[in-house]
């Protein structure tokens, strides 16, 4: 009899390994598939990227209140298939950016939204280096793909420079996305910049209102070329 016990348990435990299964609940087994469309989900989603300086990174305030995460509270909102990274940089100049932009692109990217240029303004930095760092920025997006789509942010920034400096940074944005042909955001501080009530004590950061403000200001541009990306 003990013999026939140990033989029947034997059989038991080759049968179910050698078919590669074991036995499961239901639960588990629904557990799993659930789990394994998530993965996939979250694998198959595409990538917007922003990359920017402190208006970026949302400096001042909780990362959650960053421009860049309430896009992407709206994107999971609407229930699209995208995930947002927040590149921003306090501090970043476009020269520091174009420095960087190669380590940051170390992943897929469906979405590149370029928002550098107001500390080069405010620094008083020569026109002609914002211009070309931004051209090599957007040159090496669509050398590591082509098939990204490039908003280009548009900044302005106050006359203390003098009047020449001021307008000619201004312009740099729309010719630069006019040139390589993407799409532009005319000014990303739209409704935002010069009102106290919106802006933080330094006057040049936004609030957490200020904020949902600028996530509309790319949103309006955002938003269809996402849409449009995945035949939405």
């Amino acid at each position: 009899m003990r013999n026939l016990l140990v033989f029947c348990a034997l059989f038991s435990f080759i049968f179910f390994n050698s078919c590669g299964e074991s036995p499961k609940n239901e639960e588990e087994t629904r557990s799993e598939k659930v789990s394994e469309n998530e993965n996939q989900e979250k694998s198959e989603a595409g990538v917007i990227l922003f990359f920017g300086n402190s208006l970026t990174a949302g400096m001042g305030l909780d990362p959650n209140e960053a421009f860049p995460a309430v896009i992407q509270q709206k994107i999971d909102s609407l229930d699209l298939p995208y995930e947002v990274v927040n590149a921003g940089l306090s501090g970043e100049t476009t020269a520091a950016g174009k420095n960087r932009i190669n380590w940051v692109l170390n992943q897929d990217v469906t979405v590149f939204v370029l928002e550098l240029g107001a500390n080069d303004g405010l620094r008083g930095i020569p026109l002609e280096e914002t211009r070309k760092n931004l051209q090599e920025i957007i040159n090496t997006v669509r050398k590591k793909n082509p098939d990204t789509e490039i908003i280009l942010a548009g900044m302005q920034i106050p006359p203390n420079m003098g009047q020449e400096y001021t307008s000619e940074f201004r312009n740099i944005f729309p010719s630069l996305a006019e040139k390589n042909d993407v799409h532009l955001i005319s000014f990303l501080l739209e409704d935002v910049a010069g009102n106290p009530e919106l802006n933080q004590g330094d006057g040049i950061h936004p609030t957490a209102q200020g904020q949902k403000i600028l996530a509309k200001n790319v949103w309006e541009v955002l938003g269809p070329v996402i849409r449009k990306k995945r035949n939405l």
